[in-house]
C-alpha cells in the first residue's frame, strides 16, 4: 500500500510541475482551421478595469501547458481609465485548437527562448539586417527594392557563410516593380527604398518592418509611384510574410482635361466642371495602363531545379476539391510559369440606366456579359504542361538540397496572379499583375454619368497583396505546402462570442444564439446571401475582391457598394458575435478592399521624418508638391469603383476593427489619412453640416480611441459640440430630417464618445434624441430611416430606464422578423431561386413609390440601417429583460 501511495504522490507532483497553478482569470481561445506551427495573432478586447498591464498575460494549451507568447497593448480605456482595452497576443500554434489566455496581477508569463535579432540603420547607405535563427536577410536603403540577400543556416552552426546564400536581389533596382504601358510602350520602373520602420507589435518572437519606397520611371510623363512593404519575421522560423501595397499614379484615359472641380466635391465655387461631356470618347480610351507588378529575387540553387505546384481538380466553385501536384523540371533556360486568369471586367448596366428605363431588364446598356471563365495554366516556355480552373497559389523550387517556396494569398479571388521560375536568370517572380495577362486599363466603359458625375478617379487607387516565402533544406513538398498555408489559408483565432460582447467595446451587443431565431435569421440569412453572391457572381478580381453589389434588379446585381454604411464593420461584428472564421475572412477582405480601392491615396506629399542630419533636407521637402485636397476621402457607390467621389463617403470603423482584430497596420495608416483630411476642413461649413458632420464624429471617435492623438480629440470635441448646438435648433433631433437614415452614425458615434469621455451632456443629448424619434419618427427614406431609429430608442431605454423606449423599439422591429429558408445556401443552384425563397419568408413592407431597396434579397448597403446596427443591440435588451 505504501508503494502505491508513493507512486500516486510522485505522479501528482509530476503533474503539478507540468501544469502551472492557476493564478489569474481565464479566457478560452479557439484557433479555427488550426495548422501546427502557424504564426497566430489574436486581437482581443478587455472590459474596462479588467486588465492593467499586458505584462500579466500568459497563454496555455488546453491541457494547462504554458507556451511562449508575445503581447502588445494596442489601446486603453483612456482618457477616463488607464486599463487595457485591446491586446494583440502572438504565438505559434500547437497541435490543439483550444487554448487558455490567463491574466491578472499575479500572472507572470514565460519568456521565449528563441529571439529575433535585427538592426535598422536608416543612414543614406544603411538598411536593415535581420537574424531569425535559421535565416538572415537584409534590405538595403540603396538596394534593389526588396530582399537584397537571404542566407539559410543549412549546417545549423549559428553562422551564415557565403555558400549559404540562398537568395539575392536581381539588381537594376528591380526587386519589386510596377511597369506602365502607354502609346510610347512599356516604361520599366526602378525601385528605391526610402525608409524602414519597426511597427507596433514587434518583439522577440515576431517583428514587423514597414518599408517605404518609390518607383521611378525613365519618361517624364510618368509620375513617381509610392509603395509600401510590410515584412513579418518570426523567431526560429525560415519563412517570412510580405504585404506589398502599390499605388496607381497614371493618367487613366485620354479625355480632354477641364479646369475646375465637380460640384459635389468642390472646395470653391469659381470653376465648376460640367458633367455634360458624354461626346468626349477619350473617356473610353486607355492612357497609362499597368503592364506588370511583382516582387522577385535570384535564387541560389544548383541547375536543373524541380518546380512543384498544386492545382485544384474540377470546378473553381468547389472549395473542397482535391489537388493534384504538378512537377516540372527546369532544364535549360526555358521559364516555368503558373498563371491564374479570370473573367475580363464586365460592362454591366448602371443604376442610372435602370432608372431611366423604369427598371426594364432590357434597358440601359445592352452589352452582353462574358462567360465566367477561370483558367490556371502551368507552362514551360510556349508549351502547356497542365491546365485547371483554379490553382492553390504556391510553388516550391528545389535542387534536391535546398529550396524556396513562394505563395500568394487569394490567388484566384484577386486574379490575375502568376508565379514564374526563370532558370536562365535564376529568378523567382511573384506577380501581382502578370504581364502575360495583358495590361490593366482604367478607362471608362462608357460616357454615361454615374453617381451624379462623369469623371475617372482611378489615379490614387492602391492594392495590397499578401505573400509568403519559405527558405528550406529540401523539405518534402507536403511540408512546404503546410508553410504556404500559414498565409494562403491562415488560421483564425478568437475568444468566445460572449467575451467580445461582455467587453462592451462596442456597447451592449448580444452574442449570436438560438433564443430569438426570427431576429437572428434576419441577420445571418443576409450575410449568407452576401457570401453566396460574392462567390457565385463572382465578385472577384484584383480591384473588386472584398466588395459586392448593392441592388438586385430583375435577376441582375448593379452598383458596387464601396462600403456604405460600414459594411466591413457589419461583418467584423458578425465574426465577434458568432466566432465563425468565414466572417473574419469576409470582413478582412472588405476592409482591405475599401481602404485600398475605395479611397484617394495620391498625390500625397511624403512625411518628413528628419532622419538626415543636413538641415537642407527639410527645405527640399518643403519644395515638394502638395497633396491632393481629396486625400483620404472615399469613392461613392457606382458602376465602377473609380467613377465617382462624394464629400461624405468614407467609413473607418471597420478599418479600426481590422486593426484591432487582425493587427493590420495599413488599416490604421489609411484611417489616419482620412482623419487628417477632416482636420483640414476642405469643404468649409459644408464639412460641418448634415451627414458629413455625423459621419465625421463616428470616424474621429474611432480614430482617437485607437491613437489617443490630441489633434483628433480636439477636432472631435469641436464637432461633437457643434452637433449638440444644432440639436437645440432642431427641436431635440440630432439630425436634419433629410438624413434620417444617419441615425447609426449619430447614435454610435456619440455613444462611444460618451463611453470614453464620460461627458453627461452627451448622454442627455442622446436621451433627448431618443425622445424625438420615438414621438416624431423619420420617414424621409421610408424604412431606411424608420428602422434606423431602433438603436437610438434602445439607447433611450439604457439611459433613462423608461420602458416606452424599449417597447417602441420592439414595435418597430417586428417587421424585421423572418421565417426559415427551406434549404441551406449551398443547396441553391441559382441566384434567382435563392432570391425567390428569401422574399417568401420576408415580413418587410414594399416601397410606396420606388424600388424596395431594403428587401431581404438585396445587398448589405441599406441592410446596415435597417438590420445590422439594430438587431444585435435589440437582442441584448430582450435577453436582459426576459422578453419573448
Amino acid at each position: 500500500m505504501r508503494i502505491i501511495i508513493t507512486v500516486l504522490l510522485a505522479s501528482f507532483l509530476l503533474k503539478s510541475c507540468s501544469q502551472p497553478a492557476v493564478t489569474g482569470k481565464q479566457v478560452s481561445i479557439t484557433v479555427e482551421d488550426n495548422k501546427k506551427g502557424a504564426p497566430i495573432t489574436l486581437g482581443i478586447p478587455f472590459p474596462k478595469g479588467e486588465l492593467n498591464s499586458v505584462d500579466h498575460l500568459r497563454l496555455l494549451t488546453s491541457d494547462g501547458t504554458e507556451i511562449p507568447c508575445q503581447t502588445t497593448e494596442v489601446s486603453n480605456w483612456g482618457p477616463v481609465d488607464d486599463s487595457v482595452k485591446w491586446v494583440w497576443v502572438f504565438f505559434f500554434s500547437e497541435d490543439t485548437q483550444d487554448y487558455v489566455l490567463e491574466y491578472g496581477d499575479g500572472v507572470v508569463p514565460m519568456l521565449p527562448k528563441e529571439k529575433i535579432i535585427s538592426t535598422n540603420n536608416m543612414r543614406p547607405q544603411g538598411g536593415i539586417d535581420v537574424n531569425t535563427g535559421p535565416i538572415s536577410f537584409s534590405i538595403h536603403k540603396k538596394g534593389n527594392g526588396f530582399l537584397d540577400e537571404v542566407f539559410l543556416d543549412s549546417n545549423n552552426d549559428g553562422k551564415f557563410d557565403t555558400e549559404e546564400l540562398i537568395a539575392s536581389s536581381p539588381e537594376r533596382h528591380r526587386g519589386s516593380f510596377l511597369d506602365l504601358l502607354d502609346d510610347s510602350g512599356i516604361d520599366a520602373s526602378k525601385a528605391v527604398i526610402n525608409e524602414v520602420f519597426r511597427e507596433k507589435g514587434s518583439g522577440p518572437m515576431h517583428t514587423i518592418f514597414r518599408i517605404e519606397g518609390t518607383y521611378t520611371y525613365s519618361r517624364e510623363d510618368n509620375n513617381l509611384s509610392p509603395f509600401t512593404i510590410w515584412l513579418h519575421a518570426y523567431a526560429g522560423k525560415s519563412y517570412i510574410k510580405v504585404l506589398h501595397t502599390m499605388t496607381y499614379t497614371g493618367i487613366p484615359d485620354k479625355h480632354k482635361k477641364l479646369e475646375g472641380q465637380h460640384a459635389n466635391i468642390a472646395t470653391q465655387n469659381k470653376k465648376i466642371i460640367t458633367e455634360h461631356t458624354e461626346d468626349d470618347m477619350g473617356w473610353t480610351q486607355p492612357n497609362d495602363q499597368i503592364a506588370a507588378i511583382g516582387l522577385q529575387f535570384k535564387y541560389h540553387l544548383d541547375d536543373n531545379v524541380n518546380v512543384s505546384m498544386p492545382l485544384y481538380e474540377g470546378s473553381w466553385k468547389n472549395d473542397e476539391a482535391k489537388t493534384v501536384m504538378e512537377e516540372v523540371t527546369a532544364n535549360g533556360e526555358t521559364p516555368i510559369q503558373l498563371l491564374q486568369k479570370g473573367p475580363d471586367r464586365r460592362k454591366t448596366t448602371s443604376l442610372r440606366s435602370l432608372y431611366l428605363n423604369n427598371f426594364n431588364k432590357k434597358g440601359g446598356n445592352d452589352e452582353s456579359e462574358k462567360d465566367l471563365e477561370f483558367k490556371a495554366t502551368v507552362s514551360k516556355g510556349e508549351a502547356n504542361v497542365a491546365q485547371a480552373q483554379k490553382a492553390k497559389g504556391w510553388v516550391n523550387v528545389t535542387d534536391g538540397k535546398r529550396g524556396v517556396g513562394l505563395g500568394i494569398k487569394n490567388f484566384m479571388k484577386e486574379h490575375p496572379k502568376g508565379i514564374e521560375v526563370d532558370p536562365a536568370n535564376n529568378t523567382l517572380l511573384g506577380s501581382i499583375w502578370p504581364k502575360e495577362n495583358g495590361p490593366m486599363n482604367f478607362a471608362r466603359h462608357n460616357t454615361e454619368p454615374d453617381g451624379g458625375m462623369l469623371d475617372n478617379f482611378a489615379q490614387g487607387i492602391t492594392k495590397t497583396t499578401e505573400f509568403v516565402y519559405y527558405f528550406h533544406d529540401d523539405d518534402a513538398t507536403e511540408s512546404v505546402g503546410k508553410k504556404m498555408e500559414y498565409v494562403i489559408e491562415s488560421p483564425v483565432a478568437h475568444a468566445t462570442p460572449q467575451w467580445y460582447t461582455d467587453s462592451k467595446v462596442y456597447g451592449n451587443m448580444a452574442p449570436a444564439s438560438v433564443t430569438y431565431p426570427e431576429f437572428e435569421n434576419a441577420l445571418q440569412y443576409r450575410y449568407q446571401w452576401w457570401a453566396y453572391n460574392q462567390k457565385h457572381e463572382p465578385w472577384y478580381g484584383i480591384f473588386n475582391y472584398g466588395d459586392g453589389k448593392s441592388y438586385f434588379f430583375n435577376g441582375k446585381w448593379v452598383q458596387w457598394t464601396n462600403n456604405e454604411p460600414m459594411v466591413d464593420f457589419m461583418l467584423w461584428t458578425n465574426f465577434m458575435r458568432t466566432g465563425d472564421p468565414k466572417y473574419f475572412k469576409l470582413a478582412q477582405a472588405m476592409s482591405r478592399h475599401t481602404m485600398d480601392v475605395d479611397n484617394v491615396h495620391w498625390p500625397k506629399k511624403r512625411t518628413y521624418y528628419g532622419e538626415v542630419n543636413d538641415a537642407i533636407d527639410f527645405w527640399n521637402f518643403e519644395d515638394e508638391p502638395e497633396s491632393t485636397p481629396y486625400l483620404g476621402i472615399g469613392r461613392r457607390h457606382a458602376n465602377e469603383h473609380w467613377y465617382a467621389l462624394l464629400s461624405a463617403h468614407v467609413w473607418i470603423q471597420g478599418w479600426i476593427a481590422d486593426y484591432y482584430l487582425s493587427a493590420d497596420h495599413r488599416a490604421l495608416e489609411v484611417a489616419k489619412m482620412t482623419g487628417d483630411t477632416y482636420i483640414k476642413r476642405i469643404w468649409g461649413e459644408h464639412d460641418l453640416r448634415g451627414r458629413r458632420l455625423y459621419l465625421s464624429v463616428l470616424n474621429l471617435v474611432e480614430l482617437y480611441d485607437a491613437t489617443k492623438l490630441r489633434k483628433y480629440k480636439d477636432e472631435l470635441d469641436e464637432r461633437v459640440g457643434l452637433m449638440l448646438e444644432l440639436q437645440e435648433r432642431q427641436g431635440g433631433n440630432l439630425l436634419l430630417d433629410r438624413y434620417g437614415y444617419s441615425q447609426t452614425y449619430v447614435a454610435q458615434g456619440l455613444y462611444k464618445y460618451q463611453q470614453i469621455t464620460g461627458k453627461e451632456k452627451v448622454k442627455k443629448a442622446l436621451l433627448k434624441h431618443a425622445r424625438w424619434v420615438r414621438d416624431v419618427p423619420p420617414l424621409n427614406h421610408e424604412m431606411e430611416s424608420y428602422l434606423a431609429t431602433i438603436y437610438p430608442l434602445l439607447l433611450g431605454f439604457e439611459i433613462s430606464g423608461e420602458r416606452s423606449y424599449l417597447d417602441e423599439a420592439m414595435s418597430r422591429a417586428e417587421i424585421l422578423k423572418i421565417g426559415v429558408l427551406p434549404q441551406k445556401p449551398e443547396a441553391y443552384e441559382s441566384t434567382n431561386e435563392y432570391s425567390e425563397d428569401l422574399l417568401k419568408i420576408s415580413n418587410l413592407p414594399m416601397s410606396k413609390g420606388r424600388f424596395t431597396n431594403w428587401q431581404t434579397n438585396q445587398g448589405l448597403r441599406v441592410f446596415g440601417w435597417t438590420h445590422a446596427y439594430n438587431i444585435p443591440y435589440l437582442l441584448y435588451w430582450m435577453d436582459r429583460e426576459n422578453m419573448d
